[in-house]
């Protein structure tokens, strides 16, 4: 009886260590078994933080398609994100927004009755079929020509790392070559590197002028995985920074994680750009749930897209 005993403690400490090794797959996020549903806390704290109204009427009612298909890393943040662009315009009026998981909805049919797309942390080739060279090339062209006819796109974070490296059906490599020049270029560069998340950065104001950057009174911290843009896929020649990394506040061995910097420690974070009649707006944090929560940056994002749809004009 007493070695019975002892073997049940033995197994029962055994397992708690096995447990405390192994951590549980959260329930909720982009990377649990529930992936297309947010945690409730998150989402609790995004709408305390949505702010009440937008920058701009809009001309007339407008309906934005958040793609929330990620072909290479998937986010914990993507359901959330695609949550907040949905009460962003919910609360303010400024849209009515549907999200979408599946890559085949961006089709020249579809986009017609909305004004514009939202890349939810899109990854890698997010619009390809690997096994259906005709409907990639239909996606990519229906995707462009919604853009240059006159519509919006807008994207966060992880949209910045897509399409480049050797080949789309192997993951995204660092940097790499442009895979869909086209897009590389219309979105304003791709992915090289990251400081890890909580890295602190001090972001600049660049355009402090800007209506899409009133809500930043002055520079400001923040917590984050923050992107690097490979060196010849990113130039102010191309897009116009709204924010940047103030490379100058970062230590040396900061500076020291990143190979091959740029020489001119030119690292933005936000910009615009038209690409035909269409226009384009990006925000390179957002990989955290608590940049979902933050109120200023809730509101850049408000103006950002509200610029890339036409209702609030910028330079």
């Amino acid at each position: 009886m007493g070695r019975t005993f002892a073997a049940l403690l033995v197994a029962v400490a055994a397992s708690a260590i096995i447990a405390a090794q192994t951590p549980e797959q959260p329930g909720c996020g982009g990377r649990s078994n529930d992936p297309r549903t947010p945690c409730a806390s998150d989402v609790d704290r995004m709408m305390a933080a949505l702010p009440d109204k937008a920058p701009a009427k809009p001309q007339r009612p407008r309906r934005v398609l958040v793609l929330a298909h990620a072909a290479g890393y998937v986010h914990s943040s993507i359901p959330l994100a695609a949550k907040t662009v949905e009460a962003l315009g919910a609360k303010t009026g400024a849209w009515t927004a549907t999200t979408t998981y599946d890559p085949a909805d961006i089709n020249t049919a579809n986009l017609q009755q909305y004004d514009l797309v939202f890349l939810d942390n899109t990854t890698g080739c997010f619009l390809d079929d690997p096994k259906d060279a005709e409907a990639t090339a239909a996606r990519r062209a229906a995707l462009l020509a919604f853009i240059r006819g006159g519509k919006g796109i807008a994207g966060i974070h992880a949209a910045g790392d897509s399409y480049h490296g050797n080949q789309c059906a192997q993951p995204m490599a660092s940097a790499g070559d442009p895979l869909w020049p086209e897009f590389n270029r219309m979105f304003g560069g791709y992915f090289k590197f990251h400081w890890n998340n909580p890295q602190l950065i001090t972001v600049k104001i660049d355009d402090p002028k800007s209506r899409l950057t009133a809500m930043f009174h002055g520079p400001f911290e923040i917590r984050d995985e923050t992107y690097v843009f490979a060196n010849d896929s990113f130039s102010r020649a191309n897009v116009h920074v709204l924010t940047s990394v103030d490379y100058s506040k970062l230590s040396d061995a900061d500076k020291a994680k990143e190979k091959d910097p740029r020489p001119d420690h030119d690292y933005a974070l936000s910009w615009i750009r038209a690409e035909g009649k269409g226009r384009l707006f990006y925000e390179a944090h957002g990989h955290d749930e608590s940049i979902y929560a933050n109120r200023a940056m809730l509101e850049h994002l408000l103006a950002g897209v509200q610029y890339a749809l036409g209702d609030l004009p910028a330079k």
